[in-house]
């Protein structure tokens, strides 16, 4: 898996690429906290879960269902979140999703099972450049911990910040670019 704070990344760049009249502050954290729940399925390790069960790591909880459930309970407190209900379902599965996602670009583990419940098979993407973070804090302050967050930043936070980039100055309303370039958006009515 990549390190929790890197699958802060995908919707921090979404978020933030769109900006805050589309993907509100509060939208914004439930994205991240969705993108990151995922992994406390590790707290099965302590319980005994065994890895490759469904309910061990990279399990049902990285599963696309499992996000769907999470963008479902979002739309329901869509009004807390300040957003719409489709909004917030929309924006918080894709963000959960991105963690499965991510994790199969990893060079470690056991898959992921994406397809729960329809499958327990433990899936990759053929390209894995991201390397596999170690479980553990001293682990992760070691020398592999530093070439986790290279490979992290070179694979995950680069090609996020330059989406960003890309959806904040070139896919956002033109309105908000003929604004940056001094030109007045004309009215619909005349």
């Amino acid at each position: 898996m990549p390190t929790i704070i890197t699958h802060a990344a995908i919707p921090l760049a979404i978020g933030l690429g769109l900006g805050s009249s589309v993907v509100s502050r509060r939208l914004l954290l439930a994205g991240v906290a969705a993108s990151m729940l995922p992994d406390a399925d590790v707290l099965g390790f302590h319980l005994g879960v065994p890895y490759g069960h469904a309910l061990g790591h990279r399990g049902v909880s990285h599963a696309l269902v499992s996000a769907v459930l999470m963008g479902l309970t979002a739309a329901l407190g869509a009004p807390w979140i300040k957003s719409t209900r489709l909004k917030a379902f929309l924006f918080v599965a894709i963000c959960m999703a991105s963690h499965g996602v991510l994790d199969m670009l990893t060079d470690g583990g056991k898959g992921v099972a994406l397809f729960w419940p329809f499958s327990e098979q433990r899936h990759f993407f053929p390209w894995r450049p991201v390397a596999v973070s170690p479980l553990g804090l001293d682990r992760i302050l070691s020398r592999r911990g530093l070439e986790v967050a290279l490979s992290e930043l070179r694979w995950v936070w680069l090609p996020a910040l330059t989406a960003c980039a890309t959806m904040y100055f070139g896919v956002r309303p033109l309105s908000r670019n003929s604004f940056l370039i001094g030109v007045r958006p004309q009215d619909p009515g005349n």
